[in-house]
């Protein structure tokens, strides 16, 4: 795999979290799935928090501005929408560092596309939680949505 290619892979990704992001009216942030846990919003910021985890662990260098998204302003979407975008291209250099070091992520093994199909999994059943808690709270998304996640040639 070309190393662009690999890198557009997360993009491609990021944007798919915003799209569905974007399609969330902002007091359907507080939905929860049946089953409870984290309200649609702190979905969003856990995807966020953890992506700063990792940077925070390979490369403290590239933290920059970017804060945890505390509980309490996860449903602040564009707080959500802004942080998605910048801690998405702070992964996008990680990626990009791992690359250039022979393909190692520092923390992680075995290797970058590795840990790119690790943090699309984990953000994808992120999103399919997100997806089932509007469902399930009587705000689902609409088709245009529910296949436009799967629609990676126009993202």
């Amino acid at each position: 795999m070309e190393d662009k290619q690999f890198l557009e892979a997360w993009d491609v990704h990021n944007r798919i979290n915003l799209f569905l992001l974007d399609a969330v009216e902002p007091e359907h942030l507080k939905d929860v799935a049946a089953s409870k846990g984290r309200n649609v919003g702190e979905q969003f910021a856990h995807i966020h928090n953890v992506r700063l985890m990792w940077l925070n662990q390979a490369a403290p260098e590239l933290m920059g501005k970017l804060k945890k998204i505390e509980k309490e302003d996860a449903l602040d979407k564009q707080l959500l929408r802004q942080s998605i975008i910048d801690s998405g291209q702070a992964m996008n250099t990680l990626l990009a560092k791992g690359i250039e070091a022979g393909g190692k992520i520092k923390g992680f093994k075995p290797h970058a596309a590795a840990f790119l199909g690790y943090l699309i999994s984990h953000e994808s059943h992120h999103r399919g939680q997100i997806a089932l808690s509007l469902k399930q709270s009587q705000h689902p998304v609409s088709k245009k949505v529910s296949f436009g996640i799967w629609e990676w040639g126009v993202r």
